[in-house]
């Protein structure tokens, strides 16, 4: 049977999120589709969620689920980029203390509007930002609504001058804009020297596989079913219901406010949606 299913990659840092990808192209037969639902900056490690053959439909019911992260930053030095690999300036700035910086968190938690940085792939009169900022170019960015979930010091570290945090926020959330923008807060400065993705979701990089190990794929595929299995479950009987939802036709309408897996005996057959006619087909992923 074809491939269909999730994978957890571990990428470590130093290598480009296609990089990563590309390890795991070489070990697929045939022209099996594959797709990741959010890239990592080379400096980040941590959690890659890739999509392989028909669960790639399933790309938009992870890519917007909320993050989890380590980060580790330097103070007392910024950053063009806010982290290690752009250009870095000293600052005449002690380190703030831990009392301070526990303090300063609160206002750094919750619903918030952030700036994204220069060094971004988003994307400007359909330039992005990092080709921008390549040339010397800065322009106005309009601020974006985020939440952080939770802010919290986990480490301090005087001779080095870092600081490590736990972050868990909306996707789209910058890491590096966050934790400037808390140091700059407190009188000093300060850029990322490491991030570490930690969970997307349900799914945490404790169940991921380092690429660059992976002898085969097969055995470490997760079900279409596991990687929706935050949604909200309907099901449907074998002998009328199967056949209505594997060609895509409307079924009752279930109540539910949000996108719904569509089940039966235990098998993920679509992604449904509400509408005011009925439940109607995002993903079909049974043969009709």
């Amino acid at each position: 049977m074809p491939l269909s299913g999730g994978l957890l990659l571990d990428k470590p840092p130093g290598i480009t999120s296609a990089r990563a990808v590309s390890w795991v192209k070489r070990l697929l037969e045939g022209k099996t589709k594959i797709g990741h639902t959010g890239t990592l900056d080379p400096l980040a490690s941590g959690l890659l969620v890739l999509l392989l053959g028909r669960a790639t439909r399933l790309s938009r019911y992870v890519t917007n689920l909320d993050k989890a992260y380590t980060a580790t930053a330097r103070f007392g030095a910024v950053s063009d980029t806010l982290d290690a690999e752009g250009d870095i300036t000293g600052l005449e700035a002690p380190l703030p203390s831990e009392e301070a910086i526990r303090d300063a968190l609160p206002a750094f938690t919750g619903d918030l509007l952030q700036v994204p940085p220069m060094a971004s792939a988003l994307k400007q009169d359909g330039v992005r930002l990092y080709d921008l900022h390549r040339r010397g170019i800065s322009v106005e960015r309009e601020p974006r609504p985020v939440t952080v979930y939770s802010l919290r010091l986990v480490r301090l570290d005087p001779i080095t001058q870092t600081a490590t945090f736990g972050i868990s926020c909306s996707s789209g959330t910058y890491v590096r804009t966050l934790i400037s923008d808390l140091a700059t807060s407190l009188g000093s400065g300060a850029y990322l020297t490491a991030l570490r993705r930690t969970s997307v979701g349900h799914l945490a990089v404790k169940d991921a596989r380092a690429p660059q190990n992976l002898e085969t794929v097969d055995n470490h595929i997760i079900p279409p079913i596991e990687v929706v299995s935050h949604l909200p479950e309907v099901a449907v009987s074998e002998r009328v219901g199967r056949t209505l939802v594997c060609h895509g036709r409307p079924i009752e309408r279930s109540g539910i406010g949000s996108s719904y897996r569509v089940m039966c005996g235990g098998e993920l057959l679509a992604v449904y949606a509400d509408d005011q006619d009925g439940g109607r087909a995002e993903v079909v992923l049974c043969a009709g």
